[in-house]
């Protein structure tokens, strides 16, 4: 297989080129895993014995788009997002960036298994992980849309 087929599309690298704004916001990613992993130990520790297992993760799910939305509006106030486009490409990154993680390290460091990684995903039986993805996405142009409305 060539190298090519490893390559990002050339809208993408053109926006990575030439967004230092962007590129600042996607190296800022690695506070992600630090917020999630913190959350994670944080739910293990204080409440889930005393709550259960499900509620403890709805808890955590909520505490954690708390947490990416405070983040995520430090970010805007250091780097603002020039453009909407910007940020939902941000948001989009971060979203493909965070399932990798969470796979990767959750199969071979956490030990889980494909099935109980994919669990977490299943939101008819009360798990809401993917609402904390979907804030991943937008989160970005929310609070860049909410800083222009401010000013």
């Amino acid at each position: 297989m060539t190298t090519a087929a490893y390559r990002l599309p050339r809208p993408a690298r053109r926006f990575l080129r030439f967004d230092p704004t962007a590129r600042r916001w996607l190296l800022a990613w690695l506070g992600g895993p630090v917020i999630g992993i913190a959350n994670g130990v944080t739910r293990e520790l204080v409440y889930a014995d005393s709550v259960g297992d499900l509620t403890a993760h709805q808890i955590s799910t909520a505490v954690a788009v708390a947490l990416f939305a405070l983040y995520f509006a430090l970010l805007e106030r250091r780097w603002p997002l020039p453009t909407l486009r910007t940020a939902f490409l941000v948001g989009a990154v971060w979203l493909v960036l965070t399932v990798a993680f969470e796979f990767a390290f959750g199969h071979w460091g956490d030990g889980k298994t494909w099935g109980e990684l994919l669990a977490d995903y299943n939101v008819f039986r009360g798990h809401l992980w993917p609402l904390v993805l979907a804030w991943l996405a937008v989160g970005p142009a929310v609070v860049r849309w909410a800083r222009i409305r401010r000013s």
